[in-house]
Parts: C-alpha cells; structure tokens; sequence
C-alpha cells in the first residue's frame, strides 16, 4: 500500500510532518537511490528504500504518549539557542523521540502532550477542529458579570475577533482572582490579550486540560506515559472530528467530560533539574 513519502518519514519518530516536508524539500530524503524533492511523493514502505540523510529509514516506532507538567520559565520546545531549560531536560529516561504539542509560554506553566504520532499531533492542533484548551489563571482584580459575559461572547483582538470562550469562576485573594478558562483557537499568547484586553492581565497561567486529558495531581517537572484509555480519548476526539468536518457539519463548541484517573499509570518524576544537559534519544 502506497503512502505519502512525508508521513512515512514521520511515522517512523524521526521528525514531525512538518519537518519531513523540509527534509524533502530539501533533497535530504531519497527513494531508491534517487533524491526526491517533490511533496506529495508516494511510496511503498514494503519495496522502496527510503534514505534520510543517506541512512536507511528504520521501520515505524510503536507510538508513544506522554503528559508532562511543564515548570513555570522552561521552554516548550525540545531545544533553545540560549541554552535555556526546555521539557526535553525533565524527560529523563524516555528512549523514543518524542514532540511537543503546541506550545506553552515560557512562564506559563501546566500540561504538555508530547507524543512521536506526528499526524495526531497536526490534528490536535488544527484550528478546524476546535480542540479546547482550559487554563486556570490568576488574574489581577476581579471581573465582575459583563466583563466574564465579554470573553464568552468574543474579545476583539489586532488579529480579529476571538471565538466564544466559557469562563468560571473560581476564588478570590486579596486584590486579585482565579478564574478557570476554556478556548478553542491556538492564536499566539491568546488567555493573556484576551485578559489584556478588559484590563485585567494575567498574573499566573496553568493549563489544566486539553481535549478530554486532565493533568491531575501531576507535580510541576513530572511526566508520565498515558494511559491506554486517554490515548484511545485523544484519538477518538481527532477521528469524531474530522468526520464531522468532512460531512461538512458544524462543530459543537462543548468540550467533553475530562478523562478520569482511575487506572492512571504511576507518575514518573523526574530528578530536580541540576543545570546539565542530558540527551534524550
């Protein structure tokens, strides 16, 4: 069976969907002894011989998911020039190569996917799905009834309006307040312009849940595999939505009832971070 050169490269770990496209592009990726920069490019994984960077591609690696609780001032990202902490530092005894997905900012902190299944991780970031993502947030001063009902509406940003966010309260201390917050789009820094907007920035922000995975008691630096159940959560999800897509049906903006803990895997926690570097395959 033929399949698309770049999601063959990507189901094998070896890099994202995106970053196969670059590598083909390229002229890193050959088939059959000759170079192959057109996307698009079928092949079949059992007769081909596909090269990357002149070694033979390995077959597929059974695919991996993890949920990390990312540190407040850590980058999101598996590597920084700066030589700042990012997540790969706190995935200490993970052998498979595995990619965030999305992003987290750097002094935001809470739950992280990271899985080495490329093409679910497009999916669950793809704006037309609409995949929500709900962040606890201390913002300053308390929002009164009209300003909650503003961010449910929508809040006009420089970049267009924003989709109907549904907004909890939660507590309040001293000056300040804790709201829960849930959205469906992944525009750059969105919970803090949205709060930026009606004058009350955001203070502190932890992603709590993101499609039907909760991060649960998981501590700040601690990883941990899913658990069958959520993994099979997160692809359903994914395969519910595209259908719905392709029968051209409007999505329901409801996020689903968070997958509970029961059966969850033992936490894996990671050693406090010394400052030294440690490779991560």
């Amino acid at each position: 069976m033929e399949v698309r050169l770049q999601k063959l490269i990507a189901g094998t770990g070896l890099s994202s969907r995106r970053k196969a496209e670059l590598l083909i592009a390229s002229g890193r990726v050959s088939v059959n002894g000759k170079v192959v920069t057109e996307l698009g490019t079928k092949v079949d994984p059992d007769r081909d011989h596909v090269k990357v960077d002149g070694k033979h591609l390995m077959s597929a690696q059974p695919f991996v998911y993890l949920m990390l609780n990312k540190p407040k001032n850590v980058m999101s990202t598996l590597d920084d020039p700066g030589g700042r902490t990012t997540v790969k530092d706190f995935l200490r005894g993970v052998s498979v190569r595995v990619f965030p997905v999305g992003r987290l900012d750097f002094d935001s902190e809470g739950l992280m996917l990271l899985t080495n299944n490329g093409e679910l991780a497009q999916a669950l970031l793809h704006p037309r799905y609409h995949v929500p993502k709900t962040y606890l947030i201390k913002v300053k001063g308390a929002l009164n009834n009209e300003e909650i009902a503003h961010l449910e509406r929508g809040v006009r940003l420089e970049d267009g309006m924003t989709s109907p966010a549904h907004v909890k309260k939660v507590r309040k201390v001293e000056a300040n307040s804790w709201l829960e917050i849930t959205i469906r789009e992944g525009r750059k820094h969105q919970v803090k312009r949205m709060l930026e907007a009606i004058r009350h920035p955001v203070l502190k922000l932890v992603r709590v849940r993101m499609g039907p995975i909760s991060l649960g008691n998981l501590e700040p630096g601690e990883f941990r595999f899913l658990t069958d159940r959520e993994a099979n959560s997160l692809r359903e999800l994914v395969d519910e939505r595209r259908a719905l897509v392709e029968r051209g049906e409007e999505l329901v903006p409801t996020p689903k009832r968070p997958v509970r803990g029961e059966g969850w895997a033992k936490p894996g926690r990671s050693k406090k971070f010394s400052g030294k570097k440690e490779k991560v395959a």
